[in-house]
């Protein structure tokens, strides 16, 4: 099995500890491990290193290299810049595909998820094998354990064979009323954003669905092909359209399939998701700093100084040299609204 995994996003939602130079896949927000080496340690056993492939935006290859000296150089996939999941996985398909068998089944993950069965991860990750080995473009649902507002949901098909089921659809986030349906029902699950295909597979499936895509990679090869794999694509990359591979693939293919799952996962998308799935004092706090907490409950705090709470309950509070966050855990996930007044002020030194 071959991994693919994403690491090229910006982490607005984790402002101000999450900056252009480190952002949220880079930071160490749930244990002495960043996000990043979490994701490739969970595949340790199941996946060689040297079939590890990351993909970055430009800005962010250093840092990779930096953090993971262990991966080979050439695993490491350039984006010019973010243009959504579709581009971004054909893009690496095409780049992966040069080097290797294409009946070869490679698993797709983002870098900055939270999973806390590892043995049922790796487990899913075969059976994920065998349907797509199958002909199948193969998604893992979440067993959803509240009515989510902020994730897409899965609606599970008939069963294929054991622990495989087809797609019947996929749904954008619901409200609060709908979700709690589809909790209701018993039939839907939240969409984990995590893959498994073979390479030729879903190669065809993006001839299929996205023709304007592959076509743009055709100028990209060539480019390749003539200059190297390093030389400047963003005329070309530019062009792509801006699609999720949800909407660009899944939604669209006849041949999908679903494995329920449930190991603990979050996409630790926001403060308020981190407080969510950290580990809490007597109080209900999460307390990552020096700290003296008097009649306090259920905060989130990072800072390098000595934090005194009295008094305070359910706020955020994240410290940094330059800039501190200070919110409600309510609102806390309204913190990319910060990060675009920033932007639209050019505060270049605090993004």
């Amino acid at each position: 099995m071959i991994a693919l995994i994403m690491a090229g996003g910006s982490g607005t939602r984790f402002w101000p500890l999450s900056r252009k130079e480190k952002p949220k896949q880079f930071l160490k927000l749930i244990s002495p491990q960043t996000m990043l080496q979490l994701t490739i340690g969970r595949l340790n056993g199941k996946v060689d290193l040297k079939d590890i492939y990351i993909v970055t935006a430009a800005e962010q290859a250093a840092l990779i290299r930096e953090y993971h000296p262990e991966l080979p150089e050439e695993n490491v996939i350039i984006e010019p810049f973010g243009m959504n999941t579709a581009p971004c996985i054909a893009l690496s398909i095409l780049y992966i595909k040069e080097r290797v068998e294409e009946d070869e089944t490679i698993v797709v993950l983002p870098a900055d998820h939270l999973i806390k069965d590892t043995p049922s991860f790796l487990q899913s990750l075969d059976i994920g094998q065998k349907a797509a080995k199958q002909g199948y473009v193969v998604t893992f649902g979440i067993k959803p354990t509240y009515p989510a507002t902020g994730y897409g949901y899965i609606k599970k098909g008939e069963k294929i064979e054991s622990d495989i089921f087809e797609v019947e659809k996929f749904v954008e986030k619901p409200n609060l009323g709908i979700a709690q349906k589809y909790i209701d029902s018993g039939k839907f699950y939240w969409n984990s954003g995590m893959f498994v295909w073979n390479i030729s597979t879903i190669w065809k499936a993006f001839e299929r669905h996205v023709p304007e895509i592959v076509y743009l990679l055709s100028e990209i090869r060539a480019l390749w092909q003539q200059e190297g794999y390093y030389t400047q694509i963003d005329h070309f990359y530019k062009d792509m359209p801006r699609l999720p591979v949800d909407i660009a693939i899944m939604e669209k293919a006849g041949n999908r399939a679903m494995i329920p799952v449930d190991y603990g996962w979050s996409d630790v998308g926001n403060w308020r998701s981190l407080y969510d799935t950290s580990p809490k004092d007597k109080d209900g706090n999460v307390l990552n700093c020096k700290h003296k907490a008097l009649n306090s409950q259920d905060n989130l705090v990072f800072s390098d100084k000595f934090v005194a709470l009295l008094g305070v309950k359910d706020l955020v509070l994240i410290d940094t040299e330059d800039a501190i966050l200070l919110a409600s855990k309510e609102e806390a996930e309204n913190v990319k609204q910060i990060v675009e007044f920033l932007k639209s002020r050019g505060r270049e030194d605090l993004l």
